[in-house]
């Protein structure tokens, strides 16, 4: 406390408190809190304090109670068209905080959602995955119904009523759901470092929330019940003096419901591996666009004061020791976009407003980007720019020209010229059209300071000479550079982690359904142990066999796919279609989804038919 300290190495502080850390999960992330005073004292941040057009800071606003904000929101609606003059329509509105991270995506001042699609959409998922586990449990349950036959009829046969034996075998399964709970959250502390690791969270289980505790016993409720309601009822439904008799064969019609349960497994495995190629698909799709500029040797660092102080010096020293082609600055890296302005133009149409992307530059940004200038030129030292603009391919098409240069347009309330057009730059979303975008000379409006490097077959080597550049002019920092294209990359994280996720659920399901099927395989050849002898003593080879205890399973598989094809084929396609630039799914993926499927499933089938058909049928039909 009380102790002073310096700010961009030119203002002095003194520390006036000690802030409890943030939590990892806050949307407010810091290391030190300025007055906004000393912010002002920048020409442009106090010029802002009067212009009603510029949003370059949020505003927080606390209400006494949860009715005030549709009061507020009345009253501010259109507060800066109020104090504007302008054709651009501008609503304000307040947005509470708890909403910001899971509904952040707007469309004309409307919520369309955001993350908590994601959320509710892999949340239906993991209920498919636990649904499909309730399944194995009933078809196995079923299954080996005669296990327990003689158990019921007796129970019955001195007295046991129905609705007990119900309860009964509910409780199994709700001790089963206990246990299996119990085993899942061990497992889940195990794998929770690694979940952090993938989503690049620090995510972890409050044992204290009462919430945690009721959605988990509702949880274990729900799935208990759920895995042994149909058990329950159809062993409590045997007849005491059919089972005493053994004459508790439930035949083809009583294995139907089984059938039906593992062909809606197979659907919905059918329908996850359809949506994990088309997530590869999007994916592959975008990482081969083309963005506009050349990312390959591009690194841009922080313009600190110092920096741009001396950035002639920089860039001199820089391309005059071989270290680089080509240096510019700007008020944003090629990767991201921080201004956003209205532009007017001739034959406007009323009522049209467009945001377009903005971008100062000094001399060489285009050279340096690799950017294409498709008409005009770039800004030169033969000119004097300070009232030129140049736009992108996109800015000109919305704007509706056909010979853009030389034409006068309107920023700030300011008369300005179109000197240049350059191609399209991806700057923002990868997956979205390019924005319209316009750059302005505007050499003291800096954020980023970018280089060309020059190609060497040693790069640790190369950056090491650029940070001593960096350093002799800028001492008080350390040295910090991103890559263009790693930063490119980050940009395909969110669907990244959206096809990882997909690839483990879509596992999950395959590996559950192919537990159930082993184990269903397995009991129905054994079921079938004496058919199977007789039909050998009989004749029939080996290769029979097989084929005919995998005709049931393979002919499910095709009436699942008919079902499971079609649906994952539209899932899919109608997700891809939130990305403005996006593939689609082929219908051929749809045939090799089925075959593969089946390959997989006729072998573990086939695994059992083989291990039935290779006993020998005297062992078989000795008891015969």
């Amino acid at each position: 406390m009380n102790q002073t300290v310096k700010l961009d190495n030119e203002d002095e502080l003194i520390v006036t408190g000690v802030a409890k850390d943030v939590p990892g999960n806050s949307s407010f992330q810091f290391d030190y809190l300025l007055s906004h005073a000393l912010y002002r004292q920048q020409g442009w941040v106090k010029n802002s304090m009067t212009t009603w057009q510029n949003f370059s800071f949020p505003i927080y606003v606390e209400t006494e109670a949860a009715g005030d904000e549709k009061i507020v929101n009345d009253a501010i609606l259109n507060i800066v068209n109020e104090h504007t003059t302008d054709n651009v329509k501008r609503e304000v509105f307040l947005y509470p905080m708890e909403r910001w991270r899971l509904h952040s995506n707007f469309r004309n001042g409307v919520e369309t959602g955001g993350l908590i699609d994601s959320v509710n959409s892999f949340s239906t998922i993991a209920g498919f995955i636990i649904l499909i586990a309730c399944i194995n449990f009933m078809n196995l349950a079923t299954a080996r119904s005669e296990k327990r036959a003689r158990e019921v009829g007796i129970r019955k046969a001195i007295g046991s009523q129905r609705r007990e034996l119900i309860i009964q075998f509910l409780g199994e399964s709700l001790l089963l759901s206990f246990i299996a709970y119990a085993c899942a959250m061990l497992l889940t502390e195990i794998a929770l470092p690694f979940y952090n690791a993938l989503l690049n969270k620090r995510l972890f289980i409050d044992f204290s929330s009462w919430q945690f505790w009721t959605t988990s016993l509702v949880l274990i409720m729900i799935t208990g019940v759920v895995a042994g309601s149909y058990p329950a009822f159809f062993l409590s439904s045997f007849k005491p003096v059919k089972v005493l008799k053994g004459s508790i064969g439930s035949g083809k019609r009583g294995s139907l419901p089984r059938k039906i349960l593992v062909g809606f497994q197979f659907v919905f495995s059918i329908f996850a591996t359809i949506c994990v190629i088309g997530m590869y698909k999007q994916i592959a799709h975008v990482k081969a666009r083309e963005v506009g500029y050349v990312r390959e040797n591009l690194i841009y660092v922080d313009a600190a004061s110092e920096i741009v102080k001396n950035y002639d010096a920089v860039k001199n020293e820089l391309i005059d020791n071989g270290l680089a082609l080509s240096v510019t600055r700007s008020n944003s890296p090629i990767t991201n976009v921080y201004s956003n302005n209205f532009l007017e133009w001739p034959g406007m149409p009323d009522g049209v407003n467009v945001s377009f992307a903005t971008i100062s530059t000094g001399y060489d940004y285009t050279k340096t980007m690799g950017l294409k200038v498709l008409q005009g030129r770039d800004f030169s030292r033969e000119f004097n720019d300070s009232t030129s603009i140049i736009v992108n391919q996109a800015a000109v098409d919305i704007m509706g020209m056909t010979d853009p240069i030389g034409t006068e347009v309107t920023l700030w309330d300011n008369k300005r010229t179109i000197v240049g057009v350059v191609d399209n730059a991806l700057m923002g979303s990868p997956f979205a059209e390019p924005l319209p975008s316009l750059m302005i000379y505007m050499p003291d409006w800096v954020g980023t300071i970018t280089i060309r490097l020059k190609e060497s077959e040693n790069l640790s080597e190369q950056m090491s000479k650029v940070e001593a550049v960096i350093k002799k002019y800028n001492p008080a920092y350390p040295f910090s550079y991103y890559f263009a294209d790693q930063e490119f990359n980050k940009k395909f994280r969110g669907i990244s982690l959206v096809q990882n996720l997909m690839d483990i659920f879509a596992g999950l399901a395959l590996v559950i359904t192919g537990l159930g099927l082993f184990g269903l395989a397995a009991f129905t050849s054994e079921q079938r142990n004496r058919e199977i002898g007789i039909r050998k003593v009989l004749g029939a080879s080996l290769t029979n066999i097989v084929t005919m205890i995998s005709r049931d399973f393979s002919f499910l598989i095709l009436i699942a796919f008919i079902f499971a094809a079609p649906l994952g084929w539209y899932a899919i396609n109608n997700y891809l279609t939130r990305y403005v630039y996006h593939t689609s799914v082929d219908w051929w993926v749809m045939p090799l989804v089925g075959v593969s499927i089946f390959v997989i499933s006729f072998a573990i089938v086939a695994t059992q038919a083989l291990r039935a058909g290779m006993n020998n049928p005297v062992e078989t039909l000795r008891s015969e």
